[in-house]
């Protein structure tokens, strides 16, 4: 079977049909296609060339899920509006930025132009189509309606982004601001303590103990800060690759963070939206429960409520109902069961997880709200006393003097 040449980006420039000169970009698999193809469009072209790479690297950005939350609605918006499937990706593909973005597109393309369902085509790429992503396109397909699941999709994507965005705007600031006072920490220590340790000196008299503290302390970053900031580094790196490779360490760190005063709580309640989300997006989809579980517990978050949805499919599985698995794990506040077990009462389950997704993600950005207001303060007060404590102990045997004089 011969191989299908890998499609590339073409500069054109030409003629329309009034003899207008135009230009643009195209891809394509070689320069004789593209002419024909801008013939096709009635453009005579005069120049056609490749696109030159740019100086510094190959201009292939990473693919971040906020690039398959657009192309998710674009891609939606297009179906809506009458465009083919093929011709939406030609279009979105062409039209990006992001070379990475760019090529995985195209390549969807070619699979689906080969034959393949869209669905086949996304899951040749599980690291940016997860089994959620796929399974609703695969039951959009089969059910023929494909245009409202990505319409779906596409508003899940988007409500889970927007979480994701607060919960991390709410960590960064906090975690800014520590490492700008370990900086300014370390500047004071290294440069600045050791030049009033040598003023001090000739005086030959005692200092007093602040200031007698802060200068130990400085000689002995001075003399080992490589291997203070070795085992920093080597702790939180440490820490990250154990949590990556180890289910225990999982575990343990999910379990603790739940117990972190406030920040527990906010990462407790965007778990629980994203639980209620994604189970709601499934069920719309008309996914089976059982089968939606697990995609839902991949989207949680949390090991925690990873291990209580996977457990809740089991139990599911058996014949019993989504509200009382749900209170069994201990989990899920009153309310969430009591919204579930009305659901399932009445038949509108999607509606009511929609409902509790809804307060779930306006509680979050409340909390948010909170823990930055109540944050700012301690961290001022904070670096205050840290850098005011610094400053007053090198000023003391100063005003000492002073007083003496």
């Amino acid at each position: 079977m011969a191989k299908i040449k890998k499609s590339e980006m073409f500069i054109w420039e030409g003629k329309d049909a009034s003899g207008k000169r135009v230009k643009g970009e195209i891809s394509g698999q070689s320069e004789a296609l593209v002419r024909a193809i801008l013939r096709r469009q009635k453009i005579n072209p005069t120049k056609v060339k490749k696109k030159p790479k740019p100086l510094f690297g190959a201009g292939k950005a990473k693919i971040v899920p906020k690039d398959i939350c657009i192309w998710s609605r674009q891609l939606a918006t297009m179906m809506s509006s009458g465009v083919p499937l093929v011709q939406s990706f030609e279009i979105t593909g062409r039209g990006h930025d992001n070379k990475g973005m760019q090529d995985l597109i195209l390549a969807i393309k070619a699979d689906v132009e080969a034959g393949n369902n869209l669905a086949e085509a996304l899951k040749k790429h599980p690291l940016h189509f997860n089994s959620l992503y796929c399974n609703l396109i695969e039951a959009g397909e089969h059910a023929g309606i494909l245009e409202a699941i990505l319409h779906k999709l596409a508003t899940y994507l988007e409500k889970t982004e927007a979480l994701k965005s607060k919960i991390k705007s709410a960590l960064f600031y906090p975690a800014a601001v520590i490492v700008a006072a370990i900086i300014v920490v370390t500047i004071l220590m290294i440069f600045v303590i050791p030049q009033f340790s040598e003023l001090f000196g000739s005086f030959g008299a005692d200092l007093p103990g602040l200031t007698q503290f802060l200068i130990d302390a400085s000689d002995f970053f001075v003399a080992n800060w490589y291997i203070l900031f070795g085992i920093l580094g080597g702790t939180v790196f440490g820490l990250l690759e154990f949590k990556k490779r180890s289910i225990a360490a999982q575990h343990f760190l999910d379990r603790v963070s739940l117990k972190i005063p406030v920040i527990g709580d906010l990462l407790e309640k965007s778990a629980i939206a994203r639980f209620a989300r994604t189970l709601e997006t499934m069920f719309a989809a008309g996914t089976p429960l059982v089968e939606a579980m697990t995609s839902v517990a991949g989207a949680c978050g949390n090991i925690v409520f990873y291990d209580a949805t996977m457990k809740m499919k089991d139990e599911i599985s058996t014949g019993t109902q989504l509200q009382a698995s749900m209170r069994e794990t201990g989990l899920f506040p009153n309310m969430v069961v009591q919204m579930v077990a009305i659901g399932e009462e009445s038949g509108a389950i999607d509606t009511m997880l929609g409902k509790v997704a809804d307060w779930y993600e306006q509680e979050v950005d409340d909390a948010v709200e909170a823990l930055t207001s109540l944050l700012e303060p301690m961290i001022m007060a904070f670096l205050g006393v840290v850098i005011g404590g610094i400053v007053v102990g090198m000023y003391l045997p100063i005003f000492k003097m002073g007083a003496v004089v």
